[in-house]
C-alpha cells in the first residue's frame, strides 16, 4: 500500500512538473481549466444569489422587480439602507486594502498584463465582498464586475498552488474569467471571448482549449442552478434590413457618444470627489457613506437607480417606457453611477452600460418609429441594439458584448443590426477615451496597458534584476560618483520605464545603481548597461509575441 501510495505521488509530480513545463498545451491544464471553470461558475452563482437573498432581506424584492417594489416602501427604508452600506463598504474596504479603494475589472486586465496572471487576493476579496453590500444596500453598479474580480482571485491561487509561471497563470486567469462570465450571464461562447478579448487581450491559439472548456463548465453550473433562462425576453423583431442599416448606424455613432459621457463622468465625479477630500480633510470611511446618502435621495424620485437594473433594463427592452421617461431615467442612471463609483461603494459598470444602452435605444427608436413608421421596425429592437452597443463600448469588446447580447436574449435575428451599432460606437468611442473603461482607469494610475506590450513590459523589468559589480562593465569609482552628482542614477526598485529614456537622454553607455546609506548620502551598489537594458527588453518582447502567437 505505501509503494502504491508512492508511486501515486510521483506520478502527481510529474504530472504538475510537465505542466509547469509545457504549460497550457499539456493535457493535464484541461482538466485543471475544467476544475477552475467549475469552481468559478459557483463562485458567479453564488454571488449572483447572494445578492437576490439580501435584496430580499432588506427590501423584500430582487432586482427583477425591485425598482417598483422600491417605489412603495417607507422613505427612511430607501434614504437609509445606501447609507448603512456605505458604512459597510468602508469598513471592509479599510481592513482588506491598502489604500480603501475597492479593486476592479481593471486589476485583473492589469494582473494579466504585467502580474503574470496574478491579483492580489485579500483586496479581491475584500472588494468583492463590498460590491455585494453595494448591490444589495442600493448601489447602482453591476455585478460583473465583482464576479470576474473572484474569478481572479480563485485562478491565483490555483496558480499559486501548482507553481504556475506566467503563460500558465494567464491561462488560468483566463479560464476563470470566461467560466464566472458565462455563468453570470448564461453565455458560454461570450464568456470565452470576454475572457480572450479583454482580460488576456489576444487570441491565441493554444488558449482557446482549456478557456471554452472552463467557459462551458460555468454555464452548464448555472443552468443546473438557476435554470437554461435567457436574462431578458423580447418580443418578436422585425427588421428591414438594407433600409433601416443607416438608422442602426446613426444609433451606433449616439451609443457611442453615450458610453463616453458615461466614462468621463465617472472619472470627474471621482477626480471631484478627491478634491473635496483634500480640501476638507474627510476620513475615507465617510466618503462610502455620503455617496450612499446621495443615491438614498436620488432613489426617493428615481427608485430604478437602485441594484443591477435589470428591470429597468426589461421594461426598455419590450417598449415598456416613454420617450421621456427613457431619456430622464438615461441621465439619472449616469449619476447615480458615477456618485457610487466616485464613492468607492464598488461594483461593475457592465450592467449599467446595458440599461444605459437599452435606455438610449428605446428613445433613439421611439423617434425613429414615429418619424418613419413605414420603413423602420420596433422600438424594442433598438433598443436591443443600443444596450449591446454603450456596453460594447464602455468594455471595450464588441465582439464579446455583441454574442453577450445575443446569448442574453436568444434572439440571432436582430443581429445585423446590433453588429453595425456595436462595431460604429466601439470605433467612436475608443477615439474619446483611452480605448475603453478599464484600460482609462489602468492609464489613470499611470500604467499603460493600452499602448501594449511594447509599453507596459517595461515597467515590468525592475533594475536590481540587470545590476552588475561597476568593475564588470568597466564603471570606475570616479565615474560613478560624476555620474550620481548629475543626477544620472537608478536604484533596484527602478523599471526599464525610466532607465530606457534616462540611457537616451544622457547619451551613456552603462548608468550606476545607487542605495540610500543615510538621508541624501547615496552609495553606488552596482551598474547597468544600456545593451543589457535592451536585451532585457528584447526577451520580454519575444516572450510575449511567442505567447501570443502560440
Amino acid at each position: 500500500m505505501r509503494i502504491r501510495g508512492l508511486r501515486g505521488a510521483q506520478r502527481g509530480r510529474d504530472a504538475l512538473r510537465s505542466l509547469r513545463q509545457r504549460g497550457p498545451g499539456a493535457i493535464q491544464f484541461w482538466a485543471i481549466a475544467l476544475v477552475v471553470g467549475v469552481i468559478a461558475g459557483l463562485a458567479a452563482v453564488g454571488f449572483r444569489l447572494s445578492i437576490d437573498w439580501l435584496q430580499e432581506t432588506f427590501y423584500g424584492a430582487t432586482d427583477v422587480e425591485l425598482a417598483s417594489y422600491a417605489a412603495n416602501l417607507p422613505w427612511q427604508i430607501v434614504l437609509g439602507m445606501p447609507i448603512a452600506g456605505g458604512l459597510a463598504v468602508a469598513l471592509i474596504l479599510r481592513f482588506t486594502t491598502p489604500d480603501g479603494r475597492p479593486h476592479s475589472v481593471a486589476h485583473v486586465i492589469e494582473g494579466a498584463a504585467m502580474r503574470e496572471g496574478r491579483v492580489d487576493t485579500r483586496a479581491g476579496l475584500g472588494s468583492t465582498a463590498a460590491s455585494l453590500v453595494t448591490l444589495s444596500t442600493g448601489g447602482s453598479t453591476g455585478r460583473e464586475g465583482p464576479v470576474v474580480l473572484l474569478a481572479g482571485v480563485i485562478s491565483t491561487w490555483v496558480a499559486r498552488l501548482i507553481h504556475a509561471d506566467g503563460i500558465t497563470g494567464r491561462e488560468l486567469l483566463g479560464c476563470a474569467t470566461a467560466a464566472a462570465v458565462a455563468a453570470s450571464f448564461n453565455a458560454p461562447i461570450a464568456g470565452a471571448l470576454f475572457a480572450l478579448e479583454v482580460v488576456l487581450r489576444h487570441f491565441a491559439v493554444h488558449a482557446f482549449a482549456p478557456i471554452i472548456i472552463a467557459s462551458v463548465a460555468g454555464a452548464v453550473i448555472a443552468r443546473l442552478t438557476v435554470g437554461n433562462v435567457t436574462e431578458f425576453v423580447l418580443p418578436d423583431p422585425t427588421l428591414a434590413f438594407y433600409v433601416e442599416l443607416p438608422a442602426f448606424m446613426l444609433l451606433g455613432l449616439i451609443s457611442g457618444l453615450v458610453a463616453a459621457v458615461m466614462i468621463w463622468s465617472i472619472f470627474a465625479a471621482e477626480d471631484i470627489g478627491d478634491a473635496i477630500q483634500r480640501r476638507t480633510g474627510l476620513p475615507g470611511w465617510m466618503r462610502p457613506m455620503l455617496a450612499g446618502a446621495m443615491l438614498g435621495g436620488i432613489a426617493l424620485a428615481f427608485p430604478h437607480i437602485i441594484g443591477v437594473g435589470y428591470e429597468t433594463t426589461s421594461r426598455a427592452l419590450t417598449e415598456g417606457l416613454f420617450l421621456w421617461e427613457a431619456v430622464v431615467f438615461a441621465a439619472i442612471k449616469v449619476l447615480a453611477v458615477a456618485i457610487t463609483m466616485a464613492g468607492r461603494m464598488g461594483g461593475g459598470v457592465f450592467s449599467p452600460s446595458l440599461m444605459l444602452g437599452a435606455l438610449t435605444g428605446l428613445a433613439f427608436g421611439l423617434l425613429a418609429t414615429s418619424i418613419f413608421p413605414s420603413v423602420s421596425g420596433t422600438a424594442g429592437l433598438y433598443a436591443l441594439a443600443g444596450m449591446g452597443a454603450v456596453a460594447a463600448a464602455v468594455l471595450g469588446a464588441p465582439i464579446s458584448t455583441a454574442l453577450i447580447v445575443f446569448e442574453m436574449t436568444g434572439d440571432w435575428q436582430a443581429g445585423l443590426g446590433v453588429l453595425v451599432a456595436v462595431s460604429l460606437s466601439s470605433a467612436l468611442c475608443s477615439r474619446l477615451v483611452v480605448r475603453s473603461f478599464f484600460l482609462t482607469q489602468i492609464e489613470r494610475r499611470g500604467v499603460h496597458v493600452a499602448a501594449g506590450p511594447q509599453e507596459y513590459l517595461m515597467a515590468t523589468i525592475t533594475v536590481g534584476r540587470l545590476a552588475a559589480p561597476p568593475d564588470a562593465v568597466g564603471l570606475t569609482p570616479e565615474q560613478a560618483e560624476r555620474l550620481v552628482g548629475k543626477g544620472a542614477f537608478l536604484r533596484r526598485s527602478d523599471t526599464l520605464e525610466r532607465a530606457l529614456p534616462l540611457f537616451d537622454r544622457l547619451g551613456v553607455s552603462v548608468l550606476p545603481v545607487v542605495e540610500e546609506q543615510a538621508p541624501g548620502v547615496l552609495q553606488t551598489v552596482g551598474a547597468v548597461t544600456h545593451v543589457a537594458a535592451l536585451k532585457a527588453y528584447a526577451r520580454a518582447l519575444a516572450a510575449t509575441a511567442r505567447e501570443e502567437h502560440s
